[in-house]
């Protein structure tokens, strides 16, 4: 009999080329949009692992396709098998099988049908600026460092210009082949940080600020473009009311340049 599996996962996504599993051309190079990648993908290593205990191929479902170098603190995935292994043998069996940049934190039976990208119903994200002259080196793969002095007052009031359902076409990817740029944002919020991924708060914590958005679903690169623009709106660069605007005009060249991926983490998945 096959069952449903529901896990959850955290990784740094440094050295990985993204969550997706990359097509494979005729000599085994992985490619991606037909150009050879070197790397491995985080859904990949999890289908090895999972395959070891079903005795057979596995397909992994993400909820999120997180790009190369994005981190996640709970991305989740879905798999059918037919292994009887409890869940705690696989959630232990699994951690001794990844690198450790990568950890499932719970495997859980699932009810049939569950998808954890279908069946979700919003998802949030976290991106981490550290806003200071110096970025520790132990920072810096996890967080954007925009030295000069950001004005964190207009990047709140430009981020909750987002919340509702909006076309965020603006904030899609150049090129992108989605027709439907509409989405609903439940949160689009800018706040200051103490340390990385505390909760964070309305106190005043000089130097790390944290852009933090959910919603039903999101296109590619947008809370990284959106990100880019509002940093730009921090070094004055442009007015905090241009939100509506670029919303209206529905044109990528007029937002902002797209923030690296090292900030963005996948915070979590919300399911009925």
């Amino acid at each position: 009999m096959t069952r449903t599996l529901k896990l959850t996962l955290s990784y740094d996504g440094t050295r990985f080329v993204g969550w997706q599993r990359q097509a494979r051309g005729p000599h085994g190079a992985r490619l991606r949009r037909g150009v050879e990648v070197d790397g491995e993908s985080i859904q990949g290593l999890l289908e090895e692992a999972l395959a070891r205990f079903e005795g057979a191929p596995v397909s992994v479902h993400g909820a999120g396709r997180t790009d190369a170098g994005v981190h996640a603190l709970g991305q989740v995935a879905s798999v059918e098998l037919t292994s009887t292994h409890s869940t705690d043998a696989l959630l232990r069996g699994l951690n001794a099988s990844l690198p450790a940049e990568i950890r499932v934190t719970s495997v859980e039976e699932a009810a049939a049908g569950f998808h954890a990208r279908f069946s979700a119903r919003s998802k949030s994200y976290r991106y981490v600026i550290r806003n200071d002259a110096i970025v520790s080196p132990f920072e810096r793969a996890y967080v954007w460092h925009v030295p000069e002095r950001l004005d964190v007052g207009a990047m709140q009031d430009a981020a909750a210009a987002l919340v509702g359902t909006h076309d965020f076409a603006a904030f899609a990817s150049a090129g992108s082949e989605t027709k439907d740029t509409v989405r609903t944002m439940t949160r689009s919020e800018v706040l200051q940080l103490g340390t990385l991924h505390r909760p964070p708060t309305t106190n005043h914590q000089p130097g790390l600020i944290a852009y933090e958005v959910a919603g039903t679903g999101f296109l590619r690169y947008m809370v990284r473009a959106i990100v880019g623009t509002l940093v730009e709106i921090g070094r004055g660069w442009r007015r905090a009311g241009s939100m509506a605007a670029l919303l209206a005009g529905r044109q990528r060249a007029d937002a902002g340049a797209t923030a690296p991926p090292h900030g963005l983490f996948l915070v979590g998945v919300d399911y009925d």
